[in-house]
């Protein structure tokens, strides 16, 4: 995967959170991340302009629900949690998730899957959508 940024060094302090990594490489203008947990390479190519879709989002999909608390313990005292859901119905599936914004706005949830269900989403969730819950927790 290959994203644009318009500020290379806050897109790298934020992956190496999210991904719990530091880049494998760095120059002036691109970053590379490859990951084993999850299988991932992500480079960052740095732009002046970047216009990310926000009817997008990007996951990480982890085991447990212990994971993702693993996860909210990372970005939370780094001001990187937008949203936490537990034990909520999103498409088609009774999930644990946390969500964060990149520098640029892409949303990005880290989840974990409890059960698939019958039901496509709660009733009050935003589910996927680009209006996540505005309490954390």
């Amino acid at each position: 995967m290959n994203l644009s940024t318009t500020d290379l060094a806050k897109s790298i302090a934020f992956y190496s959170v999210l991904l719990d990594a530091k880049p494998t490489k760095v120059l002036a203008d691109y970053a590379l991340f490859v990951t084993e947990r999850p299988p991932l390479e992500l480079a960052l190519d740095l732009d002046r302009v970047v216009a990310p879709s926000h009817d997008v989002h990007y996951g990480i999909c982890v085991e447990t629900a212990n994971d993702v608390e693993d996860a909210i313990a990372r970005l939370e005292p780094v001001g990187l949690v937008d949203s936490v859901e537990r034990e909520e119905t999103c498409c088609y599936a009774n999930q644990t998730k946390v969500w964060a914004k990149d520098p640029e706005g892409r949303r990005w949830e880290i989840y974990a899957v409890h059960e698939d269900t019958q039901e496509r989403d709660d009733a009050d969730m935003a589910c996927c959508s680009s209006k996540t819950p505005d309490a954390v927790g």
